[in-house]
């Protein structure tokens, strides 16, 4: 019963913090709505006894990748008033909606392919192999087999940073009348 309560307050959570991300204003609050829904999914991890994952959820997601939302937010700045009507490239607004009606529409066939898949596997809880614990293994895994892939997405974060950066520091064009 308790495992029940604690998952409606985490999903509680969740639900909350998703609604307060998409609905808020303010992109200041909308990060600190994503952090609320990102400790609403560690809670649900340490529910299912996950808790490392729980750790890596609370660390890494709201700890360094919504530190870095917000410092790229403080960078843009988020005092400017920009004018809506005006578009600086033209057809986004009806690629993104097609491209969201297409993502939609992707969801619900995979909604309705997942009820009708089973694999007919039993879920298992044990170690995934040999003697030492799965979290050895993945660190094994992250620094020998996937090091290159790892260190690749550290660079990607840190060139995004960087345009983030140059992106915002660009001097505005000035407009000259003919």
């Amino acid at each position: 019963m308790a495992d029940k309560i604690v998952f409606a307050i985490a999903a509680l959570a969740c639900l909350s913090g998703a609604v307060g991300v998409i609905a808020a204003k303010n992109p200041v609050h909308s990060a600190l709505s994503l952090v609320g829904t990102l400790f609403g999914v560690a809670i649900l991890f340490v529910n299912l006894g996950a808790h490392f994952l729980a750790a890596v959820q609370v660390v890494v997601y709201a700890g360094a990748i919504v530190v870095l939302f917000l410092f790229v937010i403080m960078l843009l700045g988020v005092d400017k008033a920009e004018d809506l009507q005006t578009e600086s490239l033209t057809g986004q607004r009806p690629a993104a909606a097609v491209i969201g009606v297409m993502a939609v529409g992707l969801l619900l066939l995979l909604a309705v392919r997942g009820v009708q898949v089973t694999t007919g596997l039993h879920s298992s809880t044990a170690a995934l192999s040999g003697d030492s614990s799965n979290i050895e293994q993945l660190g094994k895994a992250l620094f020998t087999d996937y090091v290159f892939a790892f260190e690749l997405t550290s660079a990607l974060l840190v060139i995004a940073v960087v345009g983030a950066v140059v992106l915002a520091r660009r001097a505005p064009r000035e407009v000259h009348p003919e």
